[in-house]
């Protein structure tokens, strides 16, 4: 850290220093992610459930997938927007407490039978996931430029032990629910409760100094710590390389020009202007769009088709509680469904490179088209399903990862992170429509219904897909 500093700077740390600081961080983000994913595997697993005997009708079904998603996709950019003013901190501690309060909520809405209050803690429930998956960014504030993969796989991973644990409480949870004098079903989220608790007090109190204040301040000082610095460290913030020099801006790929880092209003505009100007953005789009939908429909749907299958017709009607062997039967295989969609993210990042991105959008689709063949037509046996929902989330991962991947190469350096802001927002309604509709098919055409308009949707991306790829030859031919 070469510069001169005055009274009023404090030290900064050493190289060393940082490299501390940054290891420090990725451990407590990884473990505000286990505690904190408990509460989001737990909702998932028997808010459809919940739902339906709150509200006295299976067309209800999907409101809590539906208000969980469409919660995180509306407070994504928010909780951005404060970490960008005060820190990740705060961003981070915010998400998480209004988590914390949904939790509360949940368990309110089980004592009093109340379904607006199971909505609105489901809504807490989901700005806690858009402070999940912004950890991920956090991790890499600090990171040098060759471990910055191995910073934000970390947290991944991390949110696979929580959201995979999660499911798998809801039988202690009734316990403990019992233990408490409160209903069963109320218990796993007692302990999704602690568990967010336990994350914001590690944030509150772990997360100093700042990843992301600490970048500025270095990127800021290294800049000359003037008027240009001040807009140079726009750029270097989100490309800090090992040594935090202003200079070393984002990381851009072979051949692709770099802009300038453009900020203030129009940014939703600019992105879908930015997306519609490239046809391979487009399919980025769709594929991270398509693949979200599907998989939040058919997996929003598939606990109360489970007690139905296990408990017999009409065991999802209101008034029936949901059986302990049902609710394990449940958490197992959302616990399946979510290792397949974020265990195996680093190998669909190795085959996105390898075989190529539109490619291996073909193959996630494949997945995804045959996951919910599976499951549909093996609707009478639980062990199908829990095959088709583990290929539901290979498909999702497969789709996602180079979906993102293709779409950060076809745009700019000067749009490139408003357009990813505009697909997370795309991607969250699509999961919000999906999880709304998916109640209403459930009720009218069934389980295998359901899985049959996620394979429409599915190959029709898959077409768009190859065509792509089949373009793309004709123009090397050509050439």
């Amino acid at each position: 850290m070469a510069s001169a500093l005055t009274p009023e700077q404090p030290a900064l740390p050493s190289e060393q220093g940082v490299r501390r600081v940054q290891r420090r961080t990725v451990v407590l983000l990884s473990a505000a992610q286990v505690f904190g994913g408990i509460g989001t595997g737990a909702t998932v697993s028997i808010g459809s459930i919940l739902a339906v005997e709150l509200s006295g009708s299976s067309a209800w079904a999907g409101a809590v997938a539906t208000v969980m998603t469409l919660g995180a996709a509306l407070a994504a950019l928010p909780l951005a927007s404060l970490a960008d003013r005060r820190g990740r901190r705060a961003g981070q501690v915010t998400g998480l407490a209004a988590a914390l309060a949904g939790a509360v909520l949940m368990v309110l809405a089980v004592v009093s039978g109340l379904f607006i209050l199971l909505v609105l803690g489901a809504a807490g429930i989901g700005v806690g996931t858009a402070a999940s998956l912004q950890a991920r960014f956090a991790a890499v504030d600090l990171a040098d430029a060759e471990h910055r993969g191995r910073a934000l796989s970390a947290v991944v991973w991390a949110v696979t032990v929580g959201a995979v644990a999660g499911p798998n409480l809801i039988q202690p949870g009734t316990a403990v629910g019992e233990a408490l004098g409160l209903p069963p079903v109320a218990g796993p989220f007692v302990i999704a409760g602690a568990g967010l608790l336990v994350a914001n007090v590690l944030l509150f109190a772990g997360l100093r100094p700042d990843p992301l204040l600490l970048a500025r301040e270095i990127a800021f000082r290294e800049a000359g710590g003037g008027a240009q610095g001040k807009e140079q460290v726009l750029a270097a913030v989100q490309g800090h390389g090992s040594k935090g020099t202003a200079t070393s801006g984002p990381a851009r790929t072979p051949g692709q020009a770099v802009g300038p880092v453009k900020r203030g209003g129009g940014s939703l505009v600019r992105g879908l202007r930015a997306i519609r100007g490239s046809r391979t953005a487009l399919l980025a789009v769709a594929a991270v769009v398509g693949a979200h939908a599907v998989m939040v429909g058919v997996m929003s749907m598939t606990p109360l088709h489970l007690q139905e299958l296990v408990e017999g017709p009409g065991a999802g009607h209101a008034g029936h509680t949901a059986s302990g062997d049902v609710l394990v039967i449940i958490g197992f295989t959302i616990s399946l469904h979510i290792a397949g969609m974020f265990a195996l993210s680093p190998v669909m990042g190795w085959l996105t490179d390898k075989a190529g991105r539109a490619q291996t959008i073909m193959i996630g689709f494949t997945l995804l088209i045959t996951a919910v063949a599976v499951a549909g037509f093996g609707e009478s046996s639980t062990g199908a399903v829990a095959v088709g929902l583990v290929l539901l989330g290979l498909g999702w991962s497969a789709a996602t990862v180079s979906g993102s991947t293709l779409l950060a190469e076809s745009v700019g350096q000067e749009s490139r992170v408003v357009v990813q802001g505009v697909s997370d927002m795309l991607m969250g309604a699509a999961g919000a429509v999906g999880g709304a509709v998916s109640g209403l098919v459930l009720s009218w055409f069934g389980y295998l219904g359901l899985n049959l308009l996620g394979g429409v949707v599915g190959a029709a991306v898959l077409a768009a897909a190859f065509l792509t790829v089949m373009a793309r030859r004709r123009q090397s031919a050509a050439a």
